[in-house]
């Protein structure tokens, strides 16, 4: 049984005139990287939202299929009991700053606080988690003080010391620099290795060829294909139906149209794309 099952899951907003999933069916291995990627309301956000348990036991809404994460189903479980296995991390980090602690290592231990964690216990895991994540030297920083790429990795690393068994992103990167995006595209590397299963809303799809392990393409509220970085981002049918492609792919693409791109496979990142204009 694969660690996230999804089964004919379709699910309406009490205020929207029609289901914005639709009969969605996915499987997602334990410490799989999965980027989900579609035009502005193909369903993302929402899916992002039914993995973590706010669709529907916030959001309320009609729903039907189910959705199972490490053996348990979403129906059966109370949102805080949810939580305990799956985090959600916002686009703007501003969002999951609590306001209540000064320092980072406050606010990273502020969750572990509120779940009764022993303090000498509390105290190992922060430590680690901020290594993991590359900002221990900001540990006694105020998280008001720190760039958007390092508050982003506050928001990663007060999810990460809480030691969910999933990880759901949605377009983390959407507000930051490219060294801000690099910095917490990184930290969700680490937290991969480390056999967190990653799910990640993302538009950057030259990131996405770099890091994730499979991705999913979402078109009004259904799955379009699922498939390799390599494969799905080059694929004939997310040009066709309008999605944001490599620039290196759609350079490529009409290369090959006049005998100018010779491989057999299109390139997504700039690597590759040099690689094969130099054949």
């Amino acid at each position: 049984m694969a660690f996230i099952n999804i089964q004919n899951l379709t699910y309406q907003y009490p205020t929207s005139k029609a289901p914005v999933l639709k009969n969605i069916n996915l499987q997602i291995e334990q410490g799989e990287f999965v980027a989900i990627v579609g035009p502005n309301g193909a369903g993302k956000s929402t899916l992002c939202y039914a993995l973590s348990g706010f669709v529907p036991h916030f959001f309320k809404g009609e729903l039907s299929g189910s959705i199972e994460v490490a053996g348990r189903q979403s129906s059966q479980s109370t949102l805080s009991e949810w939580v305990l296995n799956v985090g959600l991390a916002f686009q703007n980090p501003f969002n999951q700053i609590s306001g209540a602690k000064y320092t980072v290592f406050e606010e990273v231990a502020f969750g572990l606080e509120n779940m009764g964690v022993p303090r000498t216990e509390m105290q190992v895991r922060v430590e680690a988690a901020l290594q993991l994540t590359g900002i221990a030297d900001l540990a006694q920083r105020s998280p008001y003080s720190l760039s958007g790429g390092q508050q982003q990795r506050v928001a990663l690393t007060s999810i990460l010391v809480m030691r969910p068994k999933l990880l759901v992103l949605d377009e983390p990167t959407s507000q930051l620099d490219p060294i801000g995006a690099r910095e917490v595209f990184n930290t969700i590397r680490n937290m991969a290795k480390d056999g967190t299963t990653i799910v990640l809303v993302e538009h950057k799809v030259e990131w996405i060829a770099n890091f994730a392990d499979r991705v999913v393409a979402l078109k009004a509220g259904q799955v379009l294909l699922e498939g390799k970085p390599s494969e799905a981002l080059t694929s004939d049918l997310l040009a066709e139906q309008g999605f944001g492609l490599s620039r290196y792919t759609s350079t490529a693409r009409e290369a090959k149209k006049q005998g100018l791109w010779k491989k057999d496979t299109l390139p997504v990142t700039l690597d590759e794309a040099v690689e094969g204009f130099k054949q």
